[in-house]
């Protein structure tokens, strides 16, 4: 085996260096190329450099593309910042070796490094062991951090991993004695350590946690219970006294559940979870495998009737890999939770990243609650923040630069990212909100942005702001032509297509619905975007947010952005309804006092948006605030009944 050096400064060295690859290819040799061009630092495999087009143009040489899996975290890579100087997580480390179908010489860059991806989302399912299943993932890592912070909430409760496996077992005992014959548990908490303790509980006891979204009223919870065969839901009294909620038949309560916990039964648990790691799993783990239901979480609803999206414990736990992988998590992390339990950000990223990885998490139940938020991350010092935009807005205005100052990593999802937070926070804070992009039937997170790395001479790229980021390792995207199909090149807006080891079982009982959302085992977002030369994600619109007027397909979130534009902040939003002359006409709600819609109107017209895409006059209409779902998201849904009730109004 000979090696061909190649200098990353020196133009006529790396044109000889590529000569003499051809050469060796001429001889009929194998020439093995790393076309990254560097040793990546980011976690990401980085964008492909152009050499092996110059190597192989003119020749009838196929290219094959190679991936290696699970390189990341041996000495030999840079996790923790270095390379070499750190202990080994593994002896005898494994890593697989992944060959994808020859290319023609004619491929591209792009063609070829999708090639790769698409071989890292395939080797993912390579990792998966018979113990990779959530509760049994959260013993391994319980035991090994006994007596580390584990997780708080703003009531006093704060635990360690001992406590919190304790505190789970004892729930678990609890669930199997009482619910013997169901398969899917309710929930109905908030992002709190109840919460928590009873997802882990519900798992340890061999069942499927489900946790309800108690913000959509009582129809969609009679729905989702339906659709669950659910008869028992755990709650609590307090909770439904503070969020006026009903109870409803089949709700057992926390408070009544603690007091049938005698002292003995506490002894007994706590000697249980003293017991060896391989024995708890024995126990608690039995005849179950990675692809099993681990979850229903029932998506947002913001444009359609909710649907209950189930997720494997393979789902899961690549997502958690995927995400760990890229971010640099350190035991002493401390995570800010305030997205519901109910959201699938807030299931994955404040519940199972954190008991998977072994840091803390701190939880709030009230994501607006801004006050109580920043007092908290300053308390407990937190690191790490997962919100949307829009509380991220009620964040700046209310907290102050010392209760974040200990914050490292702030994540942006569920909604685009306005400008004028992201610049808020760099100038209020000094931190940089990372843009991210997930689905409910993805796990839920397909790709976030990064913070960019400098190593000495070696600058890579993380983060490209109006990006929502480069796809998680084991992720991979490809932007299709909605009508056609046909792959789009680099740059190129069409539907956003994903697939990967986080793709949803599918929708409960709704096979023909799973079937429509899959093509060729990609699923189909429904999101228009683009994917930059770097392979950076630019999500530019629904598909479903698009109207077609006059022939022409007119999208309402660039209406939004320059609406916004006018008002100084992210107040608005645009939906539309049938029209009989032109097939739909725009309705747009905005919730400013101090601008008429006339002067709205007149502002609009002097934009740069085509006249097509400017609504009339008499259907621009101020509103007290834009309506929301309890993760944040604008509820399109309600918007358009509001539409529809204006236009019904008498003139």
């Amino acid at each position: 085996m000979h090696s061909i050096p190649v200098s990353t400064t020196n133009r006529r060295e790396i044109v000889e260096s590529l000569k003499r690859a051809r050469n060796e290819l001429d001889k009929g040799h194998v020439v093995c190329i790393f076309a990254e061009g560097a040793i990546c630092r980011t976690g990401h495999l980085l964008p492909f450099k152009r050499g092996f087009e110059k190597i192989v143009e003119g020749k009838n040489i196929p290219i094959i593309p190679v991936h290696l899996d699970q390189l990341w975290g041996s000495v030999f890579s840079f996790k923790e910042g270095r390379f070499f100087w750190k202990w080994p997580k593994k002896f005898s480390y494994p890593v697989t070796v992944s060959f994808g179908a020859p290319l023609p010489s004619a491929a591209s860059v792009n063609q070829v490094r999708n090639a790769v991806l698409e071989l890292e989302s395939d080797a993912f399912r390579y990792r998966r062991t018979a113990g990779d299943l959530l509760h049994s993932r959260f013993i391994e890592i319980a035991k090994r951090h006994w007596f580390s912070f584990c997780m708080a909430d703003t009531t006093g409760a704060a635990l360690t991993y001992g406590k919190t496996l304790i505190g789970a077992l004892l729930l678990a005992r609890w669930v199997k004695k009482t619910c013997p014959k169901e398969t899917m548990i309710g929930v109905i908490l908030p992002a709190s350590v109840a919460g928590s303790l009873v997802n882990i509980a519900i798992l340890l006891a061999g069942k499927i946690p489900v946790n309800l979204n108690f913000t959509a009223g009582s129809e969609a919870t009679a729905a989702a219970l339906a659709q669950c065969k659910i008869k028992t839901i755990i709650t609590s009294r307090v909770f439904l006294t503070k969020a006026d909620l009903e109870t409803v038949d089949g709700m057992v309560f926390l408070e009544e559940i603690r007091k049938t916990f005698g002292a003995l039964d506490k002894a007994l648990g706590t000697l249980t979870a003293l017991l060896p790691a391989h024995w708890l799993k024995r126990r608690y783990v039995k005849n179950q495998k990675p692809d099993d239901l681990a979850a229903v979480i029932f998506s947002s609803g913001s444009t359609g009737a909710p649907k209950g999206v189930m997720l494997s414990h393979r789902n899961i736990v690549s997502n958690v890999e995927g995400i760990a992988q890229i971010i640099q998590f350190k035991p002493n992390d401390r995570i800010m939770g305030v997205l519901p339990l109910f959201h699938s950000f807030g299931f994955t990223g404040t519940l199972w990243l954190p008991l998977l990885v072994g840091f803390g998490v701190v939880y709030h139940p009230n994501p607006t609650d801004a006050k109580t938020i920043g007092e908290t991350v300053q308390k407990y010092q937190a690191t790490l923040l997962i919100s949307t935009s829009t509380f991220y807005a009620g964040y700046l205005r209310r907290c102050t630069k010392e209760e974040f100052a200990s914050l490292r990593y702030l994540i942006a999802g569920a909604e685009k990212l306005r400008d004028q937070v992201a610049q808020g926070y760099q100038e209020k804070f000094g931190l940089t909100i990372l843009e991210g992009y997930g689905c409910t039937e993805l796990a839920p997170v397909v790709s976030v942005n990064t913070p960019d790395v400098v190593h000495g001479n070696e600058k890579q790229i993380g983060n490209k702001p109006g990006t929502v980021g480069h796809p998680i390792p084991g992720v991979t995207v490809k932007v299709v032509d909605p009508e056609t199909e046909q792959p789009l090149a680099p740059g190129e807006e069409g539907l956003l297509l994903v697939k990967g080891p986080n793709l949803m079982l599918g929708y409960l009982g709704q096979p023909h619905l799973t079937e429509q959302a899959l093509r060729g085992g990609w699923y189909v977002t429904g999101d228009i975007a683009s994917v930059d030369e770097d392979g950076f994600i630019r999500i530019t619109d629904r598909l479903s947010r698009f109207s077609k007027i006059g022939g022409e397909m007119v999208p309402h979130m660039k209406i939004e952005e320059v609406i916004n534009g006018v008002l100084g902040s992210a107040a608005s939003v645009v939906t539309a309804i049938p029209d009989e002359q032109r097939g739909e006409k725009l309705i747009a709600f905005y919730a400013q006092n101090g601008i008429k819609k006339e002067e709205l109107w007149e502002k609009l017209n002097q934009s740069e948006l085509p006249k097509l895409w400017i609504p009339k006059r008499e259907n621009l209409h101020l509103i007290d605030s834009i309506p929301l779902l309890g993760s944040g998201k604008v509820d399109l849904k309600k918007v358009k009944a509001m539409a529809l009730k204006h236009t019904q109004k008498p003139a």
